[in-house]
């Protein structure tokens, strides 16, 4: 049985690490997380910004 030269193992390595790597970003990248509006606009609400200096 004929053994598989290093340069393939290197090629095969590399393929396999870019499709993990595009498949990883593909995931986290196509998933948005939702915010509420509420809790965003009281947590920076302020009336005046007159500053004295």
């Amino acid at each position: 049985m004929p053994q598989m030269a290093p340069i393939g193992w290197l090629s095969l390595f590399i393929i396999f690490s870019i499709t993990f790597i595009l498949f990883s970003m593909m995931n986290y990248y196509s998933v948005i997380p939702k915010t509420p509006k509420s809790e965003i606009s009281n947590k920076y609400s302020t009336n005046s910004l007159n500053w004295k200096w």
